[in-house]
């Protein structure tokens, strides 16, 4: 048992050493864990797991091996995405209190042992999404496996809790936010850019900050009696450009852009920051809002003019678009091109601003051949895929001296 919990934390994605599971097993014979499954757990995950952000792998290879729940071994991304009806959850939630009502005086119960083996039976069997119906694993009909439904009893698979009336939970990770390879919300971002700080006290402002240690060494050497020195206070000097793909690809991203928006204006109180649109790629105009509205633009050379070269640029967006968007002195549909390419003008932007990333919600692994204007914008600039650990590696590289 224990050796397969090994073999499964590792192709789960752990680093789990020999070591370290020797140290767990010298654990188990000194008693550590008691008799306790639960002990075992905490023993088991402060050992194995090195960061917060593999809990939720350490907790799925836990469940296989320990509960007899497959995760996403066995219940699969796409029967979780079969199942996710979040956007139609009022809806369910009403039509399953009503069937709920319906189905309460009629309803046959079965034991958890049943319920399971018939839910391993559907598992093995089911090959499409099922909704409203009572015997495939679906959502928001009277089946016992599923989601939002009038079934009372039974396996809940993904979804969200309604009558908390299952037996068993499947699909529910509770470490899941904590992942270094998730998109990110508004509380990660504003971690993450806390790592944009240059603090600097060459500011022509008044000193109203006590000076701790200066207050010491001056009072040590008054013989000590008080002598209170102030500074300047130390600001954030970091000055920020932020681009943002608007529109289009990236219309299933709009929250995710808000975030970010909301983030950088809250988090280091930067020197400066300044925020503009684009459209697929940047041309000669930049847009002041993300409604993208011919007009309501500046030209891309006044930012090249009035925002120097020591701002450090955040470029977000897909790069998804077609490489004559990319490649020709025409291909910007929205608007004017100035003369120049797409290509043209990220190339100028580089040449501008030496701080410069890339940050794409869904980037493509390595070079993908179907996204070849991605592909080409990752020579220009350093892209990373916006997640926890993509972002954290962005901001490090914004701060490098090199």
């Amino acid at each position: 048992m224990f050796l397969k919990f090994f073999h499964t934390l590792r192709e789960m994605g752990l680093h789990v050493t020999l070591g370290e599971f020797l140290t767990l097993q010298e654990a188990l014979e000194k008693d550590l864990c008691g008799n306790s499954l639960t002990g075992f757990y905490y023993v088991a995950r402060m050992i194995l797991v090195k960061s917060e952000t593999d809990f939720d792998k350490f907790d799925m290879a836990f469940d296989e091996c320990f509960k007899a729940v497959k995760a996403e071994r066995e219940i699969t991304g796409q029967m979780l995405r079969w199942l996710d009806k979040s956007d139609l959850q009022e809806l369910a939630d009403e039509e399953a209190r009503s069937m709920l009502n319906e189905m309460e005086d009629n309803q046959v119960f079965m034991t958890k042992d049943e319920v399971e083996q018939k839910f391993k039976e559907r598992l093995r069997d089911q090959d499409s999404e099922h909704n409203g119906g009572s015997f495939w694993i679906g959502s928001m009909g009277k089946t016992s496996f599923g989601n939002s439904g009038g079934n009372v009893g039974g396996l809940r698979v993904g979804g969200k809790t309604g009558h908390q009336s299952a037996f068993a939970v499947i699909g529910e990770r509770k470490y899941r936010d904590f992942r270094d390879d998730r998109v990110l919300d508004n509380r990660q971002f504003q971690m993450a850019f806390r790592k944009l700080r240059q603090f600097s006290s060459r500011l022509d402002i008044p000193e109203t900050e006590l000076d701790i240690d200066g207050t010491v060494d001056k009072t040590c050497n008054n013989g000590g009696c008080l002598q209170i020195v102030m500074q300047k206070p130390r600001k954030n000097a970091v000055k920020l450009l932020l681009l943002m793909d608007s529109g289009g690809t990236m219309i299933p991203f709009s929250k995710l852009l808000n975030d970010i928006f909301q983030a950088v204006h809250k988090s280091n109180h930067y020197k400066d920051v300044k925020t503009f649109y684009f459209h697929n790629c940047i041309y000669s105009k930049l847009y002041k809002t993300p409604e993208c509205e011919n007009g309501d633009w500046v030209d891309t050379d006044w930012v090249f003019r009035n925002y120097g070269s020591d701002y450090k640029v955040i470029i977000v967006g897909d790069a998804a678009m077609a490489p004559e968007e990319l490649y020709s002195d025409t291909g910007n549909y929205r608007g004017p091109n100035g003369g120049l390419s797409g290509f043209e003008w990220l190339t100028l932007l580089k040449k501008k601003y030496k701080k410069v990333v890339w940050l794409n919600p869904k980037m493509a692994p390595g070079h993908a051949p179907w996204r070849e204007a991605e592909t080409a914008i990752k020579k220009i600039f350093p892209m990373y895929k916006l997640t926890v650990d993509g972002l954290n590696q962005a901001m490090v590289k914004l701060m490098t001296t090199k």
